[in-house]
């Protein structure tokens, strides 16, 4: 790795920087068609985020050395990490690696396999066809801040278990749309600005420190529950005779063997919320704004889930019985992020392709610039649900990185794929009709890849009936 320096060549600077800001006005101003614009210049290109030099990778090839064959050199962390970690603290996303990342990881790994997943499946449908079925037809709705709240319902039933009192969901809920604005905040602005003892840092720092807050009073009451073996709200009437479910998958944290410190579930229930809604109601929410524009897909996936599901709702089992809402769902994962700029710090002279990293630089790889690659993914541009068949998936291996790679993979992938199914087709049977009523809206590049704004109206068909009651599903109301 530590070529001689004869072996490197000169790293390549993007063109357009600036005294002192260097290409933070680039970064702000047009994020997205500024990175994308970086493979012109070669495989590494150096930026400055205001004086201090940033690698960005933008060969594939090299991101997988990055994240898999040379991970020891290139550690988690750099300036968009670090900012989450003043919110995250040393969840599994943020922590440094070593032995903590490492025990960590393996502790919770039981909580996302797919066996643990499905056994909270029919719960988290039912929370869903409650909330989707309870919008009004007709009303313009906040589709972004729709499909957050849907996520995070669904994952708390999911993470704390069905019985999780309905105030702590309602605060939840409210709380976590202005803490994930705190958070994008801190991640763009300079470190010594969040530092002051300004009215919008002072409002982050009680809002996350109610949120730790509300995380203490979900875990002791899952601990009480558990403690007193209910796993179901009272008098269910399905209950008698019947194994109760696991409370949640948070239960595997608070009964292992080598249990976490209170802090450490905290930061790890924080780390799981904000993955939950902001990368998969970003998803959501770009996937129903593509079927708008795109009737031919719609009808595909109206056909799939009437063939799967015919006249009664989704279950839980029903998913792997559904490929092209899941390569729906993998092209707009493709198409719109949702990371665009994910950071590594080199901890000893690396060289790269070439190109000698120093020592301590933040060197920088970007998933959306990635899946916009026309040599992986021609016409990149365009959405392509077909890309996705067998036939065509191989030839996008190594570019596809929207939840990592390596040591640091994101362990909740699983989960998403689960969540973003559920969550689609349940909004497909509920209504069978939604039409786009905002202007198309513009990707904007914050922590995710979200839509500047995007509204849209869900009707019942012709003769006022939906295709599927919205009711809960056959069992337990939860």
């Amino acid at each position: 790795m530590n070529d001689s320096p004869a072996a490197t060549a000169p790293t390549p600077a993007a063109p357009g920087g600036l005294p002192l800001i260097g290409h933070a006005h680039r970064l702000a101003r047009d994020p997205l068609p500024f990175f994308t614009s970086l493979r012109r210049h070669g495989s590494v290109v150096r930026i400055n985020i205001g004086p201090t030099p940033a690698y960005v990778v933008t060969d594939p090839a090299l991101t997988r050395r990055v994240l898999v064959t040379d991970a020891v050199h290139f550690t988690k962390g750099g300036k968009i990490i670090d900012a989450l970690r003043m919110f995250f603290g040393d969840g599994l996303a943020t922590v440094a690696d070593g032995d903590t990342h490492l025990r960590n990881r393996r502790l919770m790994q039981p909580m996302f396999n797919k066996a643990h997943i499905a056994t909270r499946g029919d719960a988290m449908i039912d929370q869903v066809r409650s909330m989707v079925g309870a919008w009004r037809a007709g009303e313009a709705r906040d589709v972004y801040a729709d499909m957050n709240d849907i996520t995070l319902a669904a994952f708390l039933v999911a993470l704390f278990g069905t019985d999780l009192p309905g105030h702590l969901q309602d605060e939840f809920t409210a709380l976590m749309p202005a803490i994930m604005k705190g958070t994008i905040r801190q991640t763009v602005l300079p470190s010594w600005i969040t530092r002051l003892p300004l009215p919008a840092n002072r409002a982050h720092t009680a809002r996350v420190a109610r949120l730790r807050a509300l995380i203490d009073q979900a875990i002791d009451h899952r601990t009480r529950a558990a403690a007193d073996g209910v796993a179901e709200p009272a008098g269910c009437p399905h209950a008698a005779g019947q194994q109760a479910p696991q409370e949640g998958l948070f239960t595997t944290l608070l009964t292992a063997e080598d249990p976490l410190t209170r802090q450490q579930l905290q930061d790890e229930a924080i780390t799981l919320l904000t993955g939950a809604i902001e990368t998969t109601g970003t998803t959501l929410a770009w996937t129903l704004y593509e079927i708008t524009r795109h009737p031919g897909i719609e009808e595909r996936l109206r056909a799939e889930l009437a063939a799967v599901c015919q006249d009664r709702p989704l279950r839980y089992e029903d998913l792997d019985r559904l490929p092209y809402a899941r390569r729906v769902l993998q092209e707009a994962v493709r198409k719109y992020g949702p990371a665009w700029m994910v950071t590594r710090t080199a901890t000893q002279d690396v060289d790269l392709g070439g190109h000698r990293i120093p020592a301590g630089a933040d060197v920088v790889w970007s998933p959306y610039l990635h899946q916009h690659d026309p040599a992986s993914f021609p016409d990149p541009e365009v959405f392509d649900p077909d890309r996705w068949t067998p036939k065509r998936a191989p030839a996008t291996r190594g570019s596809f990185l929207a939840f990592g790679d390596g040591r640091r993979k994101c362990i909740g992938e699983n989960f998403a794929w689960s969540e973003l199914q559920i969550i689609l087709a349940t909004v497909l049977q509920l209504w069978p009709r939604f039409d786009l009523t905002s202007r198309p809206p513009r990707p904007q590049a914050v922590v995710t890849v979200k839509p500047d704004a995007m509204t849209m109206t869900f009707r019942q068909a012709a003769d006022g009936t939906r295709p599927v009651d919205a009711g809960p599903t056959p069992g337990c109301a939860r």
